[in-house]
């Protein structure tokens, strides 16, 4: 009879080959608002100030997500006066990755809107669930 492997080996062989990386990357994309401020950054830098009047987030959550993003390397950011700039990193290959999500969700995209785990169901507030179940 085999042992089965600890939580703590299972995480030390994930770092090991490489997985820890790509988990803490695709945590990174897992909040629909940081999606949205990379696509918007996609476009040029911005200020926080300006994600949140584009994106109708109040500046508080901007400025979390973009730390998460720069803790990432997603984003880079640069005093301007008593603002802070921020702009994507690696722009071409950020945008690579998008039309793989798109080529993806076109094949699984209504099984990952209906996973109970991380579908759209996931992302309602509990007063929100009352009316999709």
């Amino acid at each position: 009879m085999t042992k089965a492997p600890s939580g703590q080996s299972l995480r030390n062989e994930a770092a090991v080959n490489g997985l820890a990386a790509a988990a803490c990357l695709f945590h990174g994309f897992s909040d629909p608002s940081r999606i949205a401020i990379l696509r918007h950054l996609a476009s040029g830098e911005h200020r926080v100030v300006d994600l949140t009047a584009h994106l109708g987030l109040a500046q508080s959550t901007v400025s979390k997500h973009l730390a998460c993003l720069r803790d990432c390397g997603l984003v880079t950011s640069r005093p301007e006066g008593r603002a802070t700039v921020y702009t994507l990193n690696h722009a071409e290959v950020l945008t690579d990755l998008w039309v793989a999500a798109e080529r993806l969700l076109a094949a699984t995209g209504e099984a990952v809107t209906l996973c109970p785990n991380y579908g759209t169901a996931s992302l309602l507030s509990p007063d929100d669930t009352k009316d999709v179940r």
